[in-house]
């Protein structure tokens, strides 16, 4: 590297840190987007070099659902085994996040002293980061519909991985859920080394299959995939009766490490950390212990204290998360254990500005089973009705249900944390920007 390009970089890392700094310090937020912001206009070549520096390799989270939940996951195993990781633990997971978090620990001449780079990748993103790395290994965690109006369907999104895949080297390590149709089907047709991981327990099958699926169909031939149970979407044990394409098999038992966090989702994010964790190396007794001792991302079935109050979060983007996070605060609700949800819709460009999904989502159970329901968000009254309509047959007086709408999120809080009992869990199934709303307002931080 010439002596001007070491001064720009060192300039470009100085700037950035001056404004991580600064933006903490007055509190406007975490700082995990605009120092790389500034960072990449003042050395545009900053993200590869800063990949080239990972010792031991950098690791690729992609997927549509679980991608925070599962790098921290993975981070605290690695940690735990004794190696330092950088991660963009704040979820910020497009180009300007990724140079931030790397720069989070580079030395003010852009040196980076780490093991690992674990990052969490946006899926329509992946191609446009694999120009610029070879990564150790890549993790898949699954493919669904979100956002359409800016990722298309699944397909699509499928083709630009196995196009920007192939070109990588053999020894690179893909790790695939198998109980995905269309990433089992990639796995199997790519040249480098695939491993994968899915469940094998069918009394975790869905009575149906749900609404809100995306690809009941084989990739290879078209024809109608033969379910013998699913166990989210269209995550399942399934095979082709007409061209024989089936489920790739596993390469762990999905009962061997059990799992901490609620939810059938939360049994693939650790399932997935757990395999990513053995193919590196890591004593079993480590990812176990890690995994017991874990404790959620924000947001991501996240547990605050608040006002003496125990209250979950639930981050909830698209029909699949929501559908989940529903099975999920049901399965609490029978038991007798919550009686107050709080939804919080919002329409900004990180949720995705078309909520046409909500009715994807299936939130008859919830409606149906009474207590408290609070909407609220920028699209409070587009939520207030499909809640409305989930019980068409059913008012919902006569069902105990009683349904609040909040135009003020802080307001709406305040009813939910007023009508939530002390021995009860109050849920909060809020999109991405009401989330991030909802904890500054919970705990007096920003995210981003």
């Amino acid at each position: 590297m010439s002596f001007i390009n070491r001064l720009r970089l060192g300039f470009a890392v100085g700037v950035a840190k001056t404004v991580t700094a600064g933006v903490r310090g007055l509190r406007l937020g975490a700082a995990s987007v605009l120092p790389g912001e500034v960072a990449r206009r003042i050395y545009p070549n900053l993200l590869p070099l800063l990949f080239q520096q990972a010792k031991q390799g950098v690791i690729l989270v992609v997927g549509t659902n679980g991608k925070t939940t599962t790098s921290l996951l993975l981070r605290k195993i690695l940690e735990d085994g004794g190696f330092r990781v950088a991660h963009n633990e704040t979820g910020a997971n497009l180009i300007n996040g990724l140079v931030t978090a790397l720069l989070e620990d580079t030395s003010l001449i852009g040196q980076l002293d780490i093991d690992y780079a674990i990052l969490e990748v946006d899926e329509n993103i992946l191609p446009l980061v694999l120009r610029d790395c070879r990564p150790r290994l890549i993790l898949g965690l699954n493919l669904f519909r979100d956002q359409l109006d800016r990722y298309g369907e699944v397909d699509t999104i499928s083709q630009r991985w196995k196009t920007a895949i192939a070109p990588l080297p053999p020894e690179t390590a893909i790790v695939l859920n198998a109980d995905d149709p269309t990433l089992s089907y990639l796995g199997q047709n790519l040249t480098q080394k695939v491993l994968f991981f899915g469940l094998s327990e069918p009394q975790l099958y869905l009575e149906a299959l749900p609404h809100a699926v995306d690809s009941i169909y084989c990739p290879n031939c078209g024809h109608s995939l033969n379910y013998q149970g699913v166990y989210l979407s269209h995550l399942g044990d399934y095979d082709c009766p007409a061209c024989g394409f089936k489920k790739s098999q596993p390469a762990i038992d999905s009962k061997e490490w059990g799992q901490i966090l609620i939810g059938v989702y939360n049994k693939y994010n650790t399932l997935a950390a757990g395999l990513v964790a053995k193919e590196l190396g890591i004593n079993s007794e480590v990812i176990t212990k890690a995994i017991q001792n874990f404790r959620a991302a924000f947001g991501r079935a996240e547990e605050l204290t608040v006002e003496g109050k125990h209250v979950r979060i639930l981050l909830s983007k698209n029909p699949v998360g929501m559908n989940e996070t529903l099975r999920a605060v049901t399965q609490i609700k029978e038991a007798g254990k919550s009686s107050t949800t709080l939804i919080v819709l919002n329409d900004r460009t990180p949720d995705g500005t078309d909520v046409s999904w909500i009715w994807d989502a299936d939130t008859e159970k919830l409606a149906s089973m009474g207590g408290t329901i609070i909407v609220s968000g920028d699209r409070v009254y587009d939520m207030a009705l499909r809640i409305q309509y989930s019980q068409p047959e059913l008012k919902a007086e006569k069902n105990g249900l009683n349904l609040v709408v909040e135009e003020n999120l802080e307001d709406a809080i305040a009813t939910a944390l007023k009508t939530t009992p002390a021995d009860e869990t109050l849920h909060i199934i809020p999109t991405y920007s009401a989330m991030l709303e909802v904890r500054e307002l919970l705990t007096g931080r920003k995210i981003l």
